[in-house]
């Protein structure tokens, strides 16, 4: 299995917004890879978590859904950058981009595009029990939707917390703070019904 946390700089970057290796190496740390795991990646950006993603899978599928043009080509570069032929870019908007993807054994929901409760509740279907699903927010309205709707779910396992980053950047003589966003990860399981 390959080591997680991919330095930032080594992905090809454009105007989508990627997330960083920090908080990837969590959400991947949270979502208990396993060889041959299906993966679903909504909001992939850049294809960041996605890459990381599909090296944990190693002979597993990953399905990296972005609503933008851009984001689809840089995910496409990306995987070939890092040798992962098993990202599949599917270029659409969620809950509709899921119509014919197999069960998962895990699912990142990164991005909603204002669609939380549908996304939650299609991907819900979608999960294997005993899957595992990351929600990552950054914004105070995601977080208090996604745990309302799974919370009220009677077979999903829940757990939630919130990181924020600083990264110390040599300046001169001197080293800068750098604060990234805060973030919250939200983990679900699911169980038997």
């Amino acid at each position: 299995m390959n080591p997680l946390g991919i330095q930032d700089e080594e992905f090809i970057r454009g105007n989508i917004p990627m997330t960083k290796q920090e908080v990837r190496i969590l959400a991947l740390a949270k979502a208990k890879i396993r060889t041959g795991d299906v993966i679903i990646d909504i909001g992939a950006g850049t294809g960041s978590l996605s890459i990381e993603a599909a090296r944990q899978s190693e002979t597993g599928q990953v399905y990296a859904i972005e609503r933008e043009q851009e984001g689809i080509e840089l995910i496409v570069k990306n995987a070939a950058k890092f040798r992962t032929a098993n990202v599949n870019p599917i270029l659409g908007k969620a809950p509709q981009a899921l119509n014919g993807i197999p069960r998962a054994d895990v699912i990142f929901v990164g991005g909603s595009g204002g669609h939380l409760p549908e996304i939650l509740q299609a991907v819900s279907a979608l999960l294997k029990i005993g899957g595992r699903m990351v929600i990552t927010a950054v914004t105070i309205e995601t977080l208090s939707t996604a745990l309302s709707i799974m919370q009220a779910k009677e077979e999903f396992q829940v757990e939630a917390f919130g990181v924020q980053v600083t990264r110390i950047r040599k300046v001169s003589a001197s080293n800068m703070l750098q604060a990234l966003n805060p973030i919250y990860i939200i983990t679900v399981t699911k169980g038997e019904m």
